[in-house]
């Protein structure tokens, strides 16, 4: 990716590799000292990842457990810093083990430096999820 793209950019095609269940290409765009953090992680969920092996791993697994259909709302808001913006979106698809719908409202402040997400802060709420252990795909140990 280009030194020159945009946090919104970056992000936009962010969600077309996850869209595509290709979450090697999706790790690709992290800087290797990148941090992605949950502040609504509950207890036993991870709060914060540090680096780009940390998100890998988070995300290693993710297309067996949630099939993403489609990003139907999708607002991307600029901030006052260059490399950083808000996003706010829904996705929807279904969860694989049980075959439930998936329609999860997120709020993101998202930064990326030369083309790489740096910073991540995904506020999504995991207990929006069933608490069956289906769509736990966090490695937690819940």
């Amino acid at each position: 990716m280009a030194s020159s793209t945009s946090p919104a950019d970056v992000f936009r095609h962010s969600l077309r590799l996850l869209l595509d269940k290709d979450v090697a290409g999706w790790v690709a765009l992290w800087d290797d000292d990148g941090v992605m953090e949950f502040p609504f992680a509950p207890p036993g969920w991870p709060k914060r990842l540090e680096g780009r092996v940390a998100v890998r791993d988070y995300m290693r697994d993710y297309p067996a457990h949630i099939d993403l259909h489609a990003v139907p709302d999708l607002t991307i808001h600029r901030t006052d810093d260059p490399a950083t913006v808000v996003v706010e979106m829904r996705a929807v698809g279904r969860l694989v083990v049980s075959g439930a719908p998936y329609d999860m409202t997120y709020i993101a402040v998202v930064t990326a430096v030369d083309g790489r997400f740096t910073h991540y802060r995904d506020y999504w709420n995991p207990l929006a999820l069933p608490q069956d252990g289906t769509a736990d795909f966090t490695g937690s140990d819940r």
